[in-house]
């Protein structure tokens, strides 16, 4: 029987690759496409493989950067950056924002664990080479959609995290309570493709298990020092339950931190949500990283 998710999964590049979604196109076509790029700057060494990002420079920078993690299903690639990146291009670049696309190490080869390590290191990075990009580091955000909202969510939550803001869209928050409590996402079983990649031993005991998603779960990271968080989501995504948003939108509250959730109506893990999610991530950081 054939796998929707993996479907949805292995189509994510394709739907994003429709250069603007429809619901950006009103907005861009007012937009400057100034612009300069150098690519493939590279991050960390490890193993004898360079991790590398992209970097773009506004025609008018505001000293303000995001952090874009280029990520669908932990799997991250170059060739990402020429389908759906120019529509995030579009939204941050043009508004001011240097924006940094970070290529991370794709699973199954590494773990989420190595890779949320790999991403930790690109934002450091950000942060020691703030003036040669001409970024504040008081005014670092980080980003992304699905495993990069993930991502983000778990930059955001180190102790001595670097970033101001995260605005994640329809990211995993709670590996361990995956759309119900006491629920393992690997217990999905059109998810059952990410135990490698998270790392899972389906013959350990289950407080292992639980263990370890917990370890690899936002939520679990979340204190009162943690960054203002937006998060955007669609009520009707069969991929990321909307529960994970509400749930990290619960711990946020809890926690005091400054938070929003944002719900988009027949959203689904599509560009019906992430294309609002864009421009909604857009006002976020113009409000927490520019004023």
């Amino acid at each position: 029987m054939s796998n929707p998710i993996r479907h949805q999964t292995a189509r994510y590049t394709a739907r994003m690759s429709l250069r603007v979604p429809l619901v950006l196109m009103p907005f861009l076509a007012t937009m400057a496409s100034a612009q300069t790029r150098t690519a493939d700057v590279i991050y960390m060494k490890a193993g004898g493989t360079a991790f590398t990002m992209d970097v773009l420079k506004p025609a008018k920078p505001n000293k303000a950067a995001v952090v874009f993690m280029v990520s669908g299903g932990w799997m991250s690639d170059h060739s990402m950056l020429q389908s759906f990146m120019p529509d995030i291009e579009k939204v941050f670049v043009d508004a001011g924002f240097t924006v940094f696309e970070v290529v991370h190490g794709a699973q199954p080869r590494f773990k989420v664990g190595e890779i949320v390590e790999q991403v930790r290191t690109a934002v450091r990075f950000v942060h020691t080479h703030a003036a040669d990009y001409g970024i504040d580091t008081n005014r670092v955000g980080v980003s992304g959609i699905s495993s990069g909202g993930h991502l983000a969510l778990m930059i955001a939550g180190s102790p001595d995290s670097p970033v101001k803001a995260v605005a994640a869209i329809a990211p995993p928050t709670d590996l361990a309570n995956w759309g119900k409590p006491d629920f393992l996402v690997t217990e999905e079983p059109q998810l059952a493709m990410f135990v490698p990649a998270l790392g899972f031993d389906p013959k350990a005991p289950r407080s292992e298990l639980e263990a370890t998603a917990k370890g690899l779960s936002p939520i679990a990271l979340v204190t009162s020092k943690f960054p203002s968080t937006l998060i955007v989501h669609g009520d009707d995504d069969k991929v990321v339950p909307l529960q994970q948003a509400q749930a990290m939108d619960g711990a946020l509250a809890k926690a005091g931190v400054d938070h929003k959730l944002e719900v988009i109506p027949g959203g689904g893990h599509d560009e019906k949500a992430f294309g609002p999610g864009l421009l909604k991530a857009l006002q976020w950081f113009k409000d927490k990283l520019l004023s």
